[in-house]
């Protein structure tokens, strides 16, 4: 009765919600939030969880843990969204796209002082001072403050300097001031007002205005030359050359491309990697990496829109032209979203979707330094989910036929153990039972032959089996199955070669994996070794054999047969001319009449 009372609670507060932009609330029956969502039309989001069955099984668990729900309209789409980020950061719904945290990231910070410092830190704090970053990595933000050391000798010690202070003689030099690393602010070697122009030229390389700056000492330098002051005009051109070779190593995208914000993706299934970058007059002056953890399902398009949102608040980003590849799903007032199809803009959008990939690759690559195996669990999962497996595929094996124009039919099987190669556990077939080039036939006989061994001797099964190949194929493996016993205990799926469509048993419809994928990548590998092991095998077969193709297809003969026919008679056309009685003296009348009956059938 309770179950059935909460939901007609529920039918009544959806029934009288509004059609207006807002954020709702679910929470479960402990008065937990649970998820928070935005809407620009809250009746029809609201309702759209509880009128059907939905495809995602985490949704599903989602819509009967709620219990209750509340919600806040508000005027505006960007309104909704900028609420729901501040909602999701508070409560931390346990439903909700999980963001990893950038406090790791270090900001360039210039305090808010008569005489302002400029430093590198972790915690933004607000207390008046400009934050400028986050910088991805601490060596970026280094290069930075030491570019702009090189250029301004601004102070680093922690006084609180004032003009009064200073004037009454309150401090004395340090040894910075000695080494010509600080100008000396504290005893009133630089005015208040000089040191300002410093701060705002420190500014402008902080802000990435490397062009203006650049205009600036170029005429700064150009008068003091005209005032014959050659020392100075020195002094000022060094610095210049300075910020040259400074901009020179700074991503440089295109001379056409004035400011512009983009916004690269690299989905990689649960977790996805947004990269920003800020490009002004044509280069990259900031780029940072978020992580998304996925929670139910969501899309691009509203990932991008918490991108962005993050972006704007922790950044302080003002967005007029943004270049994406998929429009976000939340309208933002003066904002032009650009979906380029080709030239610079595409370019651009390509080195950012890099960016977010490298940003993957490194992270994947610390994470395995620190914890191997941590590495091989996540591989084996994503393989579990995109190959619906029931448990873990520590044990992987991949068939493959080869003949060429029927000659001499083979199959090779290849053994992955825990995603890598098992080399020793490879193994060569000799298809026996077939004729002529029947890859189906042959590949039911090789998979016969390999599990009725391996049960017999009570080796191991795999977890799942990898065909090369595409429907066909895979139904023959399956009827091999089938035929053991062992349909039910191990999986098999086939690849296809051609758009490395991946065929599961009874399904005519093929799966695209998405082709940055871990779980493709070991396919592929599997594959290619199967293949090459193959045609390895399948050329020794062919150089060794082919002047005794004749009798290797002779039924009832063996190698060691053949082996004594050749030694006697020294060549297949010997073997031919020889009669009944001198085959008889060297294999035996009853292997000497299929001989002899295979070369002579008029007989």
């Amino acid at each position: 009765m309770a179950k059935h009372k909460k939901s007609e609670e529920l039918t009544e507060k959806i029934a009288i919600l509004p059609t207006t932009p807002g954020v709702y609330m679910y929470f479960d029956s402990e008065g937990t939030v649970i998820y928070v969502g935005k809407a620009k039309n809250l009746k029809r989001r609201v309702s759209s969880y509880f009128n059907r069955t939905h495809d995602s099984l985490r949704t599903n668990l989602l819509v009967r843990a709620i219990a209750d729900m509340k919600y806040i309209v508000v005027p505006t789409e960007q309104d909704a969204l900028n609420l729901e980020n501040s909602m999701i950061k508070e409560y931390k719904p346990r439903y909700n796209v999980l963001l990893k945290d950038d406090k790791s990231y270090p900001w360039i910070v210039v305090t808010k002082e008569p005489y302002p410092r400029v430093f590198m830190t972790r915690k933004k704090e607000k207390d008046g001072s400009k934050y400028y970053g986050p910088y991805t990595d601490t060596a970026s933000a280094r290069a930075v403050l030491n570019l702009i050391r090189e250029l301004y000798p601004l102070r680093s010690c922690r006084h609180f300097l004032t003009p009064e202070g200073v004037e009454a003689g309150k401090w004395k030099p340090c040894l910075d001031f000695h080494i010509k690393r600080c100008a000396g602010p504290c005893i009133g070697k630089v005015s208040a007002e000089q040191y300002q122009k410093s701060i705002e030229r420190v500014k402008q390389i902080l802000r990435g205005d490397m062009a203006e700056l650049l205009d600036y000492l170029r005429g700064e330098m150009e008068a003091l030359s005209a005032e014959l002051r050659f020392e100075e005009a020195q002094e000022v051109k060094e610095r210049y050359q300075m910020v040259e070779r400074y901009t020179a190593k700074s991503v440089i995208v295109s001379q056409t491309i004035g400011d512009v914000d983009v916004f690269g993706v690299d989905d990689d299934g649960a977790d996805v990697f947004i990269n920003y970058m800020h490009v002004r007059r044509g280069a990259v002056v900031r780029s940072v990496t978020l992580e998304y953890k996925r929670r139910m399902d969501e899309t691009i398009p509203q990932l991008l829109s918490y991108a962005m949102n993050e972006i704007a608040s922790t950044l302080e980003v003002d967005f007029e032209e943004v270049i994406v590849a998929e429009q976000p799903d939340v309208d933002m007032p003066g904002v032009t979203f650009i979906i380029p199809q080709r030239g610079d803009k595409s370019k651009l959008l390509e080195v950012s979707e890099r960016n977010a990939r490298q940003h993957k690759i490194d992270m994947l690559k610390h994470l395995e330094r620190k914890n191997p195996e941590e590495r091989t669990d996540r591989l084996l999962k994503r393989m579990q989910a995109d190959f619906r497996l029931t448990e873990l595929p520590h044990h992987i094996e991949c068939f493959d036929n080869s003949n060429i124009q029927g000659t001499n039919p083979v199959a090779s099987c290849v053994v992955f153990r825990d995603g890598k190669p098992a080399k020793k556990d490879y193994r060569h077939f000799n298809i026996k039972t077939v004729e002529g080039p029947d890859d189906f036939a042959s590949m039911k006989e090789v998979l016969t032959r390999r599990y009725t061994r391996l049960m017999n001797e009570g080796e191991g099964l795999p977890q799942l089996i990898v065909v090369d190949g595409g429907k066909g194929q895979l139904s023959a493996a399956v009827e091999a199955l089938d035929a053991m016993g062992l349909r039910g205990t191990i999986a098999v799926v086939g690849i296809a070669k051609r758009l490395e469509e991946i065929y599961f048993p009874g399904d005519s419809v093929p799966l695209y994996i998405d082709k940055n994928s871990e779980s493709l990548r070991v396919v592929q590998h599997l594959r290619d070794e199967a293949h090459r092991f193959g045609i390895t095998h399948h050329r020794n077969r062919r150089s060794k054999g082919q002047t005794v193709s004749a009798l290797d297809s002779i039924k009832g003969i063996g190698e060691k047969t053949r082996e004594t026919l050749l030694t006697r008679f020294r060549s297949v056309k010997r073997i031919k001319e020889a009669d009944l009685d001198e085959l008889a003296a060297v294999i035996g009348p009853a292997k000497a009449s299929i001989v002899y009956n295979e070369f002579h059938p008029e007989e």
